[in-house]
């Protein structure tokens, strides 16, 4: 057989196709460019955000608060500082970026694990101008890390993951530091630009005192965030009863007729271990709560003001929310009924990011990021009401729910397990929702927080739900 002649055409076919493969592979590379690029801009910026907040919390202080332990509870400020540098260089600069320790004699000091917040004023910690440069060196190496490291190809990289965990650490950690605000004796140092804005004219007086969530499944956690972290995975499907849902959290107001009606001294209203723990504790009224007369006021960031009877309660122990749902004849919710009322759209069937949907958190939606440093009214926020009518399902208050944290089915810890496994069981209850000291980042209708009953430093509060055929 001799050579045969290409058809016609074929050679210049040939060399078009070639070209237009070259254009689809670059159109391809292009266009996964331009996904690093934006996952890199959201990482950057989630990281800058964080930081600032964290400098505005540390740098109102002189060295003397910084290095004070203002509570048991609460590590000196000085340690979360450093500590936020540390596991930043440990997480984004040697295990994402490959690079040598800056201060690997720092890890053992700023290990959560290994020393109790009241422990952690007797280490060798590093003073505020060594920690601050020490965070700020860590950054430097970070941020030139982000710059070229991958956003795809492994779980830890894709989406950019790691710097969103890194992100949403450093924002726990200021709401951490809030707390110790909070918690701090001494002249005010702290301010925001404004209070938020009451509540519209339909709310609360004319917002329904609860809603309806209609029975059916609903999917519940997630498998698709990119930046959501292990114990919100994976995403799995819910088949709930109907339940009747609070509208809004519940009021300082109405809290206060829980108390006048002698809440706090009958048994009956009381877990065996609530009852217990109050009458160890001594607990009259939430934390921060002082009567004045026959007024009731509060403490708050050093100024002492009277207690809003329109804005959630606050700081509220879970045995406290409990006791108050029993006697008024209902319940805390569920994690899941919280969470199906907070996403669940029955026209589509779909579950939501956040409680309006997709769009990022705005202020027209919830009262997240510190922004005004106290709850707004109860029924606030109607843009951002769930479709089954609830508001306020993000932000504000921090809200209890009946269910010990544990794994969802199918869980795989990532990526270590002292993020959430080690914290699985009975000693522990879900808050959801997020409070006004909440970063967006680290707020969405599937975040799941976690802590003792008897905690009461928090900013949490709680809404109460009940079956149909208890109303």
């Amino acid at each position: 057989m001799g050579d045969r002649a290409m058809p016609a055409g074929t050679e210049a076919g040939t060399e078009a196709g070639t070209e237009a493969g070259t254009d689809v592979v670059r159109i391809s590379e292009t266009a996964t460019d331009t996904v690093a690029a934006t996952v890199r801009e959201r990482a950057r910026a989630a990281l800058e955000t964080a930081r600032a907040r964290t400098l505005a919390l540390t740098d109102c202080l002189d060295d003397a608060e910084l290095t004070a332990q203002h509570s048991p509870l609460m590590s000196p400020l000085v340690w979360d500082l450093a500590h936020i540098g540390n596991q930043e260089e440990i997480w984004l600069v040697r295990e994402a970026g490959g690079r040598p320790a800056l201060r690997p004699d720092l890890d053992p000091i700023y290990d959560a694990f290994q020393h109790p917040r009241a422990e952690r004023l007797a280490l060798p910690l590093l003073a505020p101008d060594p920690a601050r440069s020490f965070v700020a060196e860590v950054r430097e190496q970070a941020l030139d890390v982000l710059a070229t490291a991958p956003v795809s190809g492994s779980a830890l990289f894709d989406g950019g993951f790691v710097f969103g965990m890194l992100a949403q650490h450093e924002q726990q950690h200021d709401e951490t530091m809030l707390a110790t605000h909070q918690l701090r004796q001494g002249a005010p140092v702290l301010h925001a630009p404004a209070p938020p804005a009451p509540a519209d004219g339909t709310a609360p007086a004319g917002l329904p005192a609860e809603v309806l969530v209609p029975a059916g499944p609903f999917t519940m956690g997630t498998s698709t965030d990119p930046w959501a972290l292990d114990n919100e995975r994976p995403a799995h499907t819910v088949d709930l009863p109907a339940y009747w849902l609070d509208s809004a959290p519940v009021t300082n107001a109405a809290y206060t007729e829980f108390i006048d009606d002698g809440g706090y001294t009958q048994p009956r209203w009381w877990s065996t271990d609530g009852w217990k723990h109050r009458q160890h504790a001594d607990l009259e009224a939430p934390l921060f709560w002082h009567r004045d007369g026959g007024s009731w006021l509060r403490r708050r960031f050093g100024r002492t003001e009277p207690v809003p009877p329109h804005e959630p309660v606050l700081h509220v122990s879970w045995y406290e929310a409990d006791a108050y749902a029993r006697w008024s004849g209902r319940r805390l919710p569920t994690e899941a009924e919280w969470e199906k009322a907070a996403r669940h759209d029955p026209s589509t069937g779909r579950s939501l990011r956040h409680p309006w949907g997709e769009e990022d958190p705005g202020p027209r939606h919830a009262n997240l990021g510190q922004r005004h440093l106290q709850p707004a009214e109860a029924g606030s926020y109607p843009d951002g009401a769930a479709p089954c009518g609830a508001r306020q399902l993000l932000g504000d208050v921090w809200e209890w729910t009946a269910t010990d944290f544990t794994g969802y089915p199918g869980f795989t810890a990532f990526p270590y397990r002292e993020y959430s496994e080690v914290f699985f069981g009975g000693d522990y209850k879900v808050l959801r929702g997020g409070s006004f000291g909440t970063d967006p980042v680290a707020c969405r209708s599937t975040f799941r927080n976690w802590d003792y009953p008897i905690r009461r430093q928090i900013f949490a509060g709680f809404r109460t739900a009940c079956d149909p055929e208890d109303v």
